[in-house]
């Protein structure tokens, strides 16, 4: 450990390793609670049985979904250099969409409990030749093992909220520490830029955000097919991405809104499909009929609502309504990415609460591009306004294209900044193939 690392981080490798150990019990916890994949748990050691590929591996790290999606059109980009790329994250879900929507060659692991002993065996194994962590997803003793290895990291698509930057900036010394292992940090925004700078990262750039430049979320055409067939003729809104509290307001505002739209369909897609039951149970307490895609159901004409509880089928849901509610947005999330239904052409609309993504609702708001619902009653206005002038609604998808057009080119400028590095794997790889 180098010499000047602060007490704060000395303790916490020191704790951290004493409580190795006690792992069974956390992981006992987490697989009753469906957080872990029991035939993975191995990994969470840092243990696996994929061997390491020969040539250059470049790690990418990313927390969870949102995180994983980001990066899809940077791996993608890095493929095409013959890169072979490691991926990690750390939920269930994230694993289940890497399994669907990213190409076989992409080695998935789940990244290791922070336990020094997990932490290394990982590295040790996997030797990336350097690493890219999405957003702000730093443990401690993953970024310092990697620090003490000379791999080289840096913060891609670096994203530090005002409430994360307080935080952190009661202990300056120990973020200090932390970022100043990385070589280079790559920012979404100006902003988020500022604040990592001032928590000490060096060589701060703003590439902007890479979730404006990835592709749209696919669909299977058969089932895109059958869904469209079974909704023929029905005028149909989507809650995308929903949490507790919001369903409740999105069921009300459709109650409110049957009376006038005979054939509006609900489609709600909660965030965690898991909940799909209990949705189906407050529809059936409000007098409303309902079905279950996680059971085989579709829509039929007497539906109210259809709970889209599967994983990784938004795509489909996306290019079937005109119309969609963002969640995380009436709750005090932060709100949820909106870019991937407007690349579909769904017109948005959200709730108050979008700190998570202030710039990309903002720059929609100004360009009246996208609907600002402070509460259920508005809700029920902004969703009946689009229900009843669809002319008003496409002229909001076009500006909100325009917006996202507006934003995008964050990932030739993250490639542009990761050019140095890439050159010096391609002359690795050459000599070591002379």
């Amino acid at each position: 450990m180098a010499a000047d690392t602060p007490l704060t981080l000395r303790a916490y490798r020191a704790l951290s390793g004493a409580l190795t150990p006690l792992t069974s019990t956390v992981v006992r916890q987490r697989l009753k609670r469906g957080k872990e994949d029991p035939a993975r748990i191995g990994e969470r050691r840092g243990l696996t049985a994929i061997p390491r590929p020969s040539g250059p591996v470049v790690w990418i790290h990313g927390a969870s979904v949102g995180e994983v999606l980001a990066g899809a059109a940077l791996v993608e980009r890095l493929r095409e250099l013959d890169v072979r790329i490691l991926l990690t994250s750390g939920t269930v879900t994230s694993a289940a969409i890497v399994a669907q929507r990213f190409p076989p060659d992409i080695i998935h692991q789940f990244i290791p409990y922070d336990s020094p002993r997990y932490v290394g065996r990982f590295l040790d194994h996997w030797q990336p030749s350097f690493g890219l962590f999405m957003e702000s997803d730093l443990w401690p003793n993953l970024v310092m093992g990697a620090s003490e290895r000379r791999i080289p990291l840096i913060v891609a698509n670096g994203r530090m909220s005002q409430r994360s930057f307080r935080r952190w900036r009661a202990a300056p010394m120990t973020m200090g520490a932390l970022l100043s292992r990385f070589e280079m940090c790559l920012a979404q925004s100006q902003g988020d830029a500022d604040r990592f700078a001032i928590l000490g990262s060096p060589h701060v750039f703003m590439t902007g955000n890479l979730k404006f430049d990835v592709p749209a979320p696919p669909a299977d055409a058969v089932k895109l097919g059958q869904f469209l067939a079974a909704t023929k003729s029905r005028q149909i809104v989507v809650a995308a991405s929903t949490h507790p509290g919001e369903e409740e307001a999105i069921l009300d505002a459709h109650r409110r809104l049957a009376g006038h739209f005979r054939s509006l369909l609900t489609v709600i897609v909660p965030r965690h499909p898991r909940r799909g039951e209990a949705i189906g149970q407050l529809v059936d307490a409000r007098g409303l009929r309902h079905a279950l895609r996680s059971q085989g159901g579709m829509p039929s004409a007497d539906t109210d609502v259809y709970v889209a509880d599967t994983l990784g089928e938004i795509g489909l849901f996306y290019r079937a309504a005109p119309i969609v509610f963002m969640g995380g947005s009436l709750a005090s999330i932060g709100g949820h990415n909106p870019i991937e239904a407007i690349k579909l052409g769904a017109a948005t609309v959200h709730g108050p609460h979008v700190h998570n993504w202030s710039d990309i609702y903002s720059a929609l708001d100004a360009a009246g591009a996208a609907c600002r619902a402070e509460d259920g009653d508005m809700l029920v206005k902004q969703l009946g306004h689009w229900l009843a002038h669809p002319e008003e609604r496409q002229r909001a998808t076009g500006h909100a294209h325009k917006v996202v057009e507006d934003l995008g080119g964050a990932l030739d400028r993250t490639l542009a900044a990761l050019a140095p590095y890439l050159l010096q794997l391609r002359l690795e790889s050459g000599a070591a193939h002379a």
